[in-house]
C-alpha cells in the first residue's frame, strides 16, 4: 500500500510540454541552433547546463554558462508571452486527483519549473490537492539529481517504500530512481523505449489512474 504519490508537473499533470518545447526551439533558434520537439522532450526537466550538455554536444556545439543562462531567460519570456495562457491540465487529471484524495492518498508535486511559472499555469483547483510542492527554485540541484524527490520525502516524513513517483521524461525518472523510489513512466511525450528506467510504464492517464487506485500504487 503506497500512500504517498509524487507527481511531475509538465507532461503528467499539465498538457504543457509541446508549449515548453516550442519556446525552447524558438529561443535556441535566436542563437542559430535548431532542435526538434523530441530532442527537447528527451531533456525535459534537465534545465541546468551540466545535465543538458549532451543536447548541445550532439550538434557539435559547446555551450558556455553565459549562453545557457541567456537561452533559458529567453525561453521563459517566450513561454510566458506566447504559450502560458494556453496550458491546461490533462482532461483526466481533475477526477483522478479527486479520487486519490478520497482514498486518503498524500500527494506531492515535484517539478523543475519555478514558482513563478506555477503561478501562471497551475489552476488553484489542481494545486489544492498537493500537500507539498517542490519547484526548481526550492532546490540546489534540479532533476536528474535526486534532491527534489528527497526533499519532498523529507518534508512529508514518508518511507521510501511508501512512495510512488509519476514521471514522463528520462531526467525525472532518473531523479526518482536515484532517490530509490518506485517510478511509473507515462508516455505522454516520449515512446516507452525512452522511459525504460521506470519500474512500470503506462500509455495514458486512464491506465495511470487504474494503477494508482487499483494496482501497484494502491
Amino acid at each position: 500500500m503506497r500512500e504517498f504519490i509524487f507527481f511531475d508537473l509538465d507532461g503528467v499533470i499539465l498538457d504543457s510540454m509541446a508549449y515548453h518545447a516550442q519556446a525552447w526551439i524558438l529561443s535556441f533558434r535566436e542563437f542559430g541552433l535548431h532542435f526538434t520537439p523530441e530532442e527537447i522532450y528527451l531533456h525535459e526537466g534537465a534545465i541546468e547546463l551540466e545535465s543538458a550538455l549532451s543536447l548541445f554536444t550532439s550538434k557539435g556545439f559547446n555551450p558556455t554558462p553565459e549562453f545557457f543562462h541567456s537561452a533559458f531567460k529567453l525561453q521563459k519570456r517566450i513561454f510566458n508571452e506566447k504559450f502560458a495562457s494556453l496550458v491546461r491540465p490533462f482532461p483526466e487529471v481533475p477526477d483522478m486527483l479527486d479520487e486519490l484524495g478520497r482514498e486518503g492518498k498524500t500527494l506531492a508535486l515535484v517539478t523543475s519549473s519555478s514558482e513563478e511559472i506555477l503561478q501562471q499555469v497551475l489552476p488553484q483547483n489542481i494545486r489544492k490537492h498537493f500537500q507539498v510542492i517542490i519547484t526548481g527554485d526550492k532546490v540546489s540541484k534540479r532533476k536528474p539529481h535526486p534532491e527534489p524527490y528527497l526533499k519532498a520525502q523529507e518534508y512529508l516524513k514518508a518511507s521510501k517504500d511508501d512512495i510512488l513517483v509519476v514521471e514522463n521524461a528520462p531526467a525525472g525518472i532518473l531523479s526518482a530512481k536515484r532517490a530509490q523510489l518506485f517510478c511509473i513512466g507515462i508516455t505522454t511525450t516520449l515512446r516507452a523505449e525512452h522511459l525504460h528506467k521506470a519500474d512500470l510504464i503506462v500509455t495514458n492517464h486512464l491506465e495511470l489512474k487504474n494503477q494508482l487506485l487499483n494496482g501497484k500504487g494502491a
